[in-house]
């Protein structure tokens, strides 16, 4: 276990997924330590699915993290304070193909049990094992006004990722 952290379930996640995802934001983290990237992500959720809990995540083709999450069996979600808007508007804004995010945001990787990278510095660390995946597809769309949130037709991939650990900062 993670020095400074303790191990909850998804029950015991007591702060809104709302607020979690569109106010605090995560990063979604694939890869192992020798070579990974992160994404911010404000787009998500969290919930119970084919007798599991589960998370939620879209990533679209085009951003660098896609690679990493399609050869990877796990992923994280982590999330920060206040303190850290700045990285995480980084992670958002900047490729990790131009730049190793890691460095610039000053965060400390660290493995989970199954390889993947978690940060030191998150408040909320949650890995998932990638159970399912999903292309957006727009003929789909039954509100016409989502199409919006596509104008260059970079459609997202959803992955649904089983919760196998969930660390709180103590």
């Amino acid at each position: 276990m993670l020095a400074g952290f303790k191990a909850v379930t998804a029950a015991e996640i007591t702060q809104s997924q709302v607020e979690l995802w569109d106010k605090e934001w995560f990063l979604i983290t694939a890869g192992d330590l020798k070579q990974h990237n992160m994404m911010t992500a404000s787009w998500g959720g969290m919930g119970y699915l084919w007798n599991k809990p589960v998370v939620f995540i879209f990533v679209r083709p085009s951003r660098h993290t896609y690679q990493f999450t399609e050869k990877n069996d796990y992923f994280t979600l982590s999330s920060y304070s206040e303190q850290y808007r700045s990285q995480l508007k980084l992670c958002g804004s900047r490729s990790g193909r131009d730049l190793d995010k890691t460095r610039e945001t000053g965060f400390t990787p660290c493995a989970s049990p199954s390889g993947s990278v978690y940060f030191k510095e998150a408040k909320l660390l949650i890995e998932c094992r990638k159970i399912y995946f999903q292309d957006i597809n727009n003929h789909h769309f039954l509100l016409p006004e989502i199409e919006k949130n596509y104008a260059d037709r970079q459609y997202h991939r959803m992955y649904i990722g089983e919760i196998t650990e969930i660390l709180v900062k103590e």
